[in-house]
C-alpha cells in the first residue's frame, strides 16, 4: 500500500515537473518574470511555478480519505516537482540548449530556482518552497469543500488585482490606489486586505447562494416580480456607468454598444430567419460612410447635414442596401448565401478603399470632421456622453427585435428557418419575409455605424 501511494506521489510530481519543464522552454515562464504581483518579490512566473506544485501536491492528496495520509503524499508530489524544475536548471545552467530551446538562457535557471540558480542555494530555496506548498495544498485538500473554494477563490483574485494594477489603477481613486499598490504590484498590506475582502465576499456568496437555494424550495419568488427587478437594477447599472469610467472604459463600453447593436441586427438575419449572412459588416460601412458624407464640410461634399437629420437617411440608405442585397438572392441557401453575402461584404470594402471613390470616401484615410450630434445646446462629445446614446439605441434596438420575435412576420421566419417550403405551402410569402429580415437587420447594422 505504502509502496502504491509512493509511486502514484512520485508520478503525479514528475508529470508537473515535465509540465514545469514545458512551461519553461516554450517561454512563458521567463516572459512573465518581470510581471510583479505582489510587491518586489512575486513575479507572476513565481506564481505559476508554486501554483504547478500546488496542483501536484493537491492531486495527490485528494486521493486519500484523511488529512494523515493526505499532507505527506503531498508533499512528496511537490518535492518531486521541485527536484525536476533544479533539474532543468542544472541542464540549461551546464549545457548549450539555446541551439534546440531559445528559452533556455541561464536566466531561465534564475527564475527556476526563485533567484538561488543552479547552486546548493537554489537546491535549498526550491526545497523549501516545495515543502511549504505541499504542507498548504496537502492540508487545503483536506479542508472541507467550501473553506478550499474560498480560500483558492480569494487567492486568485488577489493574484488578479494584483495583475491588473495597470488597468484599475486609474480607474480607483487615489486614496484606494495608494494603499493597494506599490511601484510594482499590490502592496504587501494591500494584498493581504485584498484577500481577506474576498475571502469574505466568497463566503457570504456561498452562504447566500445555499440560503437561496433553500427559500427557492420553500417559498419561491414569482419570476414575474423577479424579472422586473432584475432588469431595473441592470438598467441601472448600465445608466450609471459614464459617471464611475473613466475615458477608457467608456470608449470600450461604446464600442461594445456598437458590436450589441451588430449583432442584434445579425440575430434578425441569421437567428431568426435562418440566413446566413456572411458580409452583414457591409451594412454597418454603408451607414456609417453614408453618415460621414452627409455631415462632414471635408473636400468633395456640396453640402452638410444636421446629425439628426443624416441619421434617418443613413438608416434608410441602409434598408435599401439590405434590399439589393436580398433580391439577387432570395432562391440561395446554405452555403450557396453565405458565399454570395461574403462576396457582397468584400466589394463594399473594395469600393470603399478604392482611388476611384477617393475624392468622396477618402480612401484607406477614411472621412474626417463629422458631426457631433447636439440636444439643444449640449454637445455629444465626449466618450462617456457618447455611451448614454449608445444605451438608448441598443436598448431600442432590443425592444424592437423583442417585438418582432412575438409577431406575425418573427414567426414567418422562424418557419422559413425551420423549413422554407413547408413555410410557403402554409402560405407564407417567402420574398417578403426574407426581404423585411435582410432590410430590417440592416437597419440594425447602419445604425451602429
Amino acid at each position: 500500500m505504502i509502496v502504491h501511494a509512493a509511486r502514484r506521489a512520485i508520478f503525479i510530481g514528475l508529470v508537473a515537473g515535465i509540465a514545469g519543464w514545458h512551461l519553461s522552454l516554450v517561454g512563458l515562464i521567463p516572459a512573465f518574470a518581470q510581471r510583479r504581483l505582489v510587491g518586489n518579490t512575486l513575479t507572476l512566473s513565481y506564481a505559476l511555478l508554486v501554483a504547478l506544485l500546488a496542483l501536484a501536491a493537491y492531486a495527490t492528496g485528494r486521493r486519500y480519505p484523511g488529512a494523515v495520509q493526505r499532507i505527506p503524499w503531498g508533499v512528496l508530489s511537490a518535492l518531486v516537482s521541485s527536484l525536476m524544475l533544479f533539474l532543468l536548471a542544472l541542464l540549461v545552467t551546464h549545457l548549450n540548449l539555446r541551439q534546440i530551446f531559445l528559452n533556455a538562457t541561464p536566466e531561465l535557471a534564475r527564475v527556476l530556482t526563485f533567484g538561488g540558480g543552479a547552486s546548493a542555494t537554489g537546491l535549498i530555496r526550491l526545497l523549501v518552497i516545495g515543502l511549504l506548498t505541499g504542507l498548504f495544498a496537502g492540508g487545503l485538500s483536506a479542508l472541507p469543500r467550501p473553506w478550499g473554494r474560498v480560500i483558492v477563490s480569494a487567492a486568485l483574485m488577489t493574484l488578479l488585482l494584483g495583475l491588473l494594477r495597470d488597468v484599475l489603477g486609474p480607474l480607483l481613486p487615489q486614496v484606494v490606489t495608494s494603499f493597494l499598490y506599490g511601484t510594482a504590484g499590490l502592496s504587501l498590506a494591500g494584498a493581504l486586505v485584498a484577500f481577506l475582502l474576498a475571502a469574505v465576499l466568497f463566503t457570504l456568496r456561498w452562504s447566500l447562494r445555499a440560503k437561496a437555494v433553500t427559500a427557492r424550495a420553500t417559498a419561491a419568488v414569482p419570476a414575474t416580480l423577479r424579472q422586473p427587478v432584475t432588469q431595473a437594477l441592470l438598467l441601472l447599472i448600465l445608466a450609471s456607468v459614464p459617471l464611475w469610467a473613466g475615458l477608457f472604459l467608456s470608449n470600450v463600453a461604446d464600442f461594445v454598444g456598437f458590436y450589441i447593436l451588430m449583432g442584434l441586427g445579425l440575430n434578425l438575419v441569421l437567428g431568426f430567419a435562418g440566413l446566413l449572412d456572411l458580409g452583414y459588416v457591409a451594412f454597418f460601412a454603408v451607414g456609417a460612410y453614408t453618415m460621414a458624407v452627409l455631415t462632414s464640410p471635408e473636400v468633395g461634399q456640396r453640402f452638410t447635414l444636421d446629425f439628426w437629420v443624416a441619421l434617418p437617411i443613413a438608416i434608410v440608405t441602409t434598408v435599401l442596401a439590405g434590399l439589393l442585397v436580398g433580391l439577387p438572392v432570395l432562391r440561395m441557401r446554405g452555403d450557396y448565401l453565405a458565399i454570395a453575402t461574403l462576396g457582397f461584404g468584400e466589394i463594399v470594402r473594395l469600393l470603399v478603399l478604392s482611388d476611384w471613390l477617393k475624392p468622396y470616401l477618402g480612401g484607406a484615410q477614411g472621412v474626417t470632421r463629422i458631426a457631433r450630434p447636439s440636444i439643444a445646446s449640449w454637445r455629444i462629445d465626449s466618450p462617456q456622453e457618447f455611451y448614454l446614446l449608445v444605451l438608448l439605441s441598443c436598448l431600442f434596438a432590443w425592444f424592437l427585435s423583442v417585438r418582432l420575435r412575438d409577431s406575425r412576420l418573427g414567426r414567418s421566419w422562424f418557419a422559413i428557418r425551420e423549413d422554407e417550403h413547408v413555410a410557403q405551402a402554409m402560405g407564407i410569402n417567402r420574398v417578403t419575409a426574407k426581404l423585411s429580415a435582410f432590410a430590417i437587420g440592416a437597419s440594425f447594422g447602419g445604425l451602429s455605424g
